[in-house]
Formats: structure tokens, sequence, C-alpha cells
């Protein structure tokens, strides 16, 4: 890896993400939930913050980067589309354009679904994906504004990237996704073997992020669009096509 990530518990199952280039001394931050636990963070290791990236307007997202900028003088950077209900930004981005972050070009990805506005952020040297409230550890965000076949696009061009690139969600809740994903196949052996692995994790108190795209696309069932398992599982005939399977698997986790 070519930056030290370090991972901050926010509010009650949030994570802000600090990102470190020790070659630059450069410190950026994806999405902060609440300033204070970020604060005490960087000053523990004498880190002098320089970016704010934000993925998305909910406010477990964004509450403290309006005190975090003021604390720190960082440049607040956010999505164009969103910037009419976002902290007011430094630098409007959309998706397709790269931001010199130390010394590694990080690509802007526009990942509609969760909210019409959400990005996600892949530094492709250090294999790193903040994807926010749009593709989940073990999940994706629910559609409170975008559409199944916008999120499905969505995730879709996201499992596209290497399987090595590790997914930086914003939430803990990979238990609860798993819990799920075996509901429609409790006997499936690789979905049991990361039960185990996750919640071995969750007693020693440790988080469950990042986990590898090699995984999601092994145990995910938002992005196991063309397994037939799945499919039947779902009760889908076996001419439905991938969007059909994720959005039925979409609306069971709505009611699950």
């Amino acid at each position: 890896m070519a930056v030290e990530l370090l991972i901050i518990p926010c509010l009650a199952d949030n994570y802000a993400y600090v990102v470190h280039d020790a070659a630059t001394n450069t410190t950026s931050i994806v999405d902060v939930p609440e300033a204070a636990p970020v604060l005490s963070a960087l000053g523990e290791r004498g880190w002098k913050l320089h970016n704010i990236l934000i993925t998305h307007h909910h406010n477990d997202h964004i509450d403290g980067v309006k005190a975090l900028a003021a604390a720190t003088g960082a440049k607040v950077i956010g999505a164009r589309a969103d910037a009419h209900r976002l902290p007011p930004l430094d630098q409007e981005v959309h998706g397709g354009e790269t931001l010199l972050l130390g010394l590694e070009e990080v690509e802007v990805i526009d990942v509609p679904g969760h909210t019409v506005g959400h990005i996600a952020y892949y530094f492709p040297d250090s294999g790193l994906l903040f994807s926010g409230d749009s593709l989940m550890s073990w999940g994706c965000g629910r559609l409170f504004e975008g559409s199944p076949a916008q999120m499905f696009d969505s995730l879709s061009r996201l499992a596209q990237l290497p399987g090595d690139t590790l997914i930086c969600s914003g939430h803990e809740y990979t238990e609860a996704n798993g819990r799920f994903a075996l509901s429609l196949e409790p006997e499936n052996p690789a979905l049991l073997a990361r039960m185990e692995e996750v919640r071995a994790l969750r007693a020693q108190g440790r988080p469950t992020v990042p986990a590898p795209l090699s995984l999601e696309a092994a145990t995910n069932p938002f992005l196991r669009g063309t397994d037939k398992a799945l499919r039947a599982a779902l009760g889908l005939p076996p001419a439905a096509t991938p969007l059909d399977t994720f959005t039925e698997a979409r609306a069971r986790k709505d009611r699950f």
C-alpha cells in the first residue's frame, strides 16, 4: 500500500477514513460524521489535514465537516451535483475527474443509487475504494433517491475494479448484511465462512472493513446477479436478468 490508512469509528456505526501519504506528508479524510475523534487521531499522530472528501450529503457523513475544516484549514471537496446540499465546497468534482492527492491520482466515480449525487473515490495505486454508502461491506446502500437500475449500474462499474481493491464503506453493517445474505442461502459455505470471520472480528472490537472486492464478488448478493444459485434462492425464473436479481434482492433486504 502506497499510503497509510486510518479507520476512525464515529457516531454509533459510522467510519471516517484518513489517508496519509508519508512521502509528501499529505493527509486526506473521506467523510466526517463528527469532528472530535478525527481531530484527536490527527493530533496523536502529528498529521496536518489537507483535504476533506465527501461521498454524499447525508448528515451522518457530513455533520463534522464544517468544524473540521475550520479547525484545520483543509480543502473541502464534493460532488458538483450535490453542492447545494453539502457544506461549502472549495472544489466541486464529478465522475471522470481525477484529483492529485500527495503522489496519487485519485479517480472520482459517479455512483448514484443511495442518493442521486453520490460519488466514490478510487486510489488505484493504493488499491483503495472509498465507496460511502454505495457498495458496502456484504451489501449496498438503501435506495433513498435513486432507482434499482441506477444502483445496479453503479455497482456493476465498481465490480470491474481489480479484485484486490479494498472496499472502504461508510458503516459497520457487515454482520447485519451477512444475516440477510444467509437468510437467502443458509447453507452457502462461502457465506458461512465469512460470517464466522466477521463475528470473530466484532468479538474483538475490530472493524470488519475494509473488505477486498474479490470477497464481495463471491459473497455479496448485490454483486452476484449472474449467479444461478442466488437467482433460484430468490425464486426467480432462469431467464431473469442480473438487474432483475438485484432488484428482487434489494426489495427483500428492505423488508428484512
